[in-house]
C-alpha cells in the first residue's frame, strides 16, 4: 500500500510546491511508483511538471467531487515512475461544493483508495490555506511534511498549523504524524535565517528535518521551465538538497 503524504503550510511562497514537486521526483528518480496529486487550485504543481490547464479534462476538481474515477485523472510525466494528478482553477469551487456531502473531510481518502496499492507513495500538494481541501489532505494522510521558510513569522504560522494537524487527528485521522519540518529558503549570509533555524530546533528538533532547502537561483527557474530539478539542473545546490531530503524521507519511511 501506497504511503500518502501532505505537503501543508497555510502561508503561502513557503516553498510548498516547489518542496512536493522535487520530492516527488526524487522518490521516483529511487525509482518508488510516485503520484503527484494537486490539491490546489492555483495549479503550480500542474505546471512545475510541465503540464497546462487547457485541454485536460478529468482533474483534481472531478476526482474529489466523485465525477470522475482518479485512474481518469492520472498523467506520465518527463520522470519515469511519477505519475500527476492535475489541477486547475476549477478546484476552488471545491471548498463550496463540498460543504453538503456527507463525511466531506472525508472524501480524498475514499477516491485515492483505488489506486493506494499502484504507488509507493501518493504525495498531495495543498492550497495555501486551511480550509476543507487541506483538511481533506490531512484526513487522506499517514503524515504531513511542512516546508518552513527561514523568515520572522515563520513560527506564527507553524503554530496555526501544528494546532490543525492535533485537531485532525484527534477527531478525524489518528494515524496521522508529522513527518518533519523542512527549513526552506535558508540564506547562510543573513542573520535572520541562523535565527530562524535556532529557534525551529529549539521547539521542533525531533521532527525537523537535517536537509535544510538553500535560497538558490535555480530552485526558482525550475518551475518555469516545467520542470522538477534533477531535470532542469541536477548540479545545482537546489537538486542536491532536494535528493538529500528524498534520502531522510525513504529512511523515515
Amino acid at each position: 500500500m501506497g504511503r500518502v503524504l501532505a505537503v501543508a503550510n497555510q502561508k503561502g511562497g513557503v516553498g510548498k510546491t516547489t518542496t512536493a514537486v522535487n520530492l516527488a521526483a526524487g522518490l521516483a528518480a529511487a525509482e518508488r511508483q510516485t503520484l503527484l496529486v494537486d490539491l490546489d487550485p492555483q495549479a503550480n504543481a500542474t505546471t512545475g511538471l510541465g503540464v497546462t490547464g487547457s485541454g485536460l479534462t478529468v482533474t483534481t476538481y472531478q476526482v474529489i467531487m466523485g465525477e470522475e474515477a482518479v485512474e481518469k485523472a492520472l498523467l506520465p510525466t518527463e520522470v519515469p515512475f511519477l505519475w500527476l494528478a492535475p489541477s486547475t482553477i476549477d478546484l476552488v469551487g471545491a471548498e463550496i461544493e463540498l460543504v453538503p456531502v456527507k463525511e466531506r473531510e472525508f472524501q480524498l481518502r475514499r477516491v485515492l483508495e483505488p489506486v493506494l496499492s499502484k504507488f509507493d507513495f501518493i504525495l498531495i500538494d495543498c492550497p495555501p490555506s486551511l480550509g476543507l481541501l487541506t483538511v481533506n489532505a490531512l484526513v487522506a494522510a499517514a503524515s504531513v511534511l511542512i516546508p518552513l521558510q527561514c523568515e520572522f513569522y515563520a513560527l506564527e504560522g507553524l503554530a496555526k498549523l501544528m494546532n490543525t494537524v492535533r485537531l485532525v487527528k484527534e477527531g478525524l485521522n489518528p494515524r496521522l504524524q508529522i513527518q518533519g519540518i523542512l527549513l526552506t529558503m535558508f540564506d547562510g549570509r543573513t542573520t535572520l535565517s541562523a535565527q530562524v533555524r535556532e529557534e525551529v530546533t529549539q521547539h521542533f528538533k525531533a521532527q525537523l528535518f537535517e536537509t535544510i532547502i538553500p535560497r538558490n537561483v535555480r530552485v526558482s527557474e525550475a518551475p518555469s521551465h516545467g520542470k522538477p530539478l534533477i531535470l532542469y539542473d541536477l548540479r545545482s545546490a537546489g537538486a542536491i538538497a532536494y535528493l538529500e531530503l528524498t534520502k531522510e524521507v525513504l529512511v523515515r519511511d
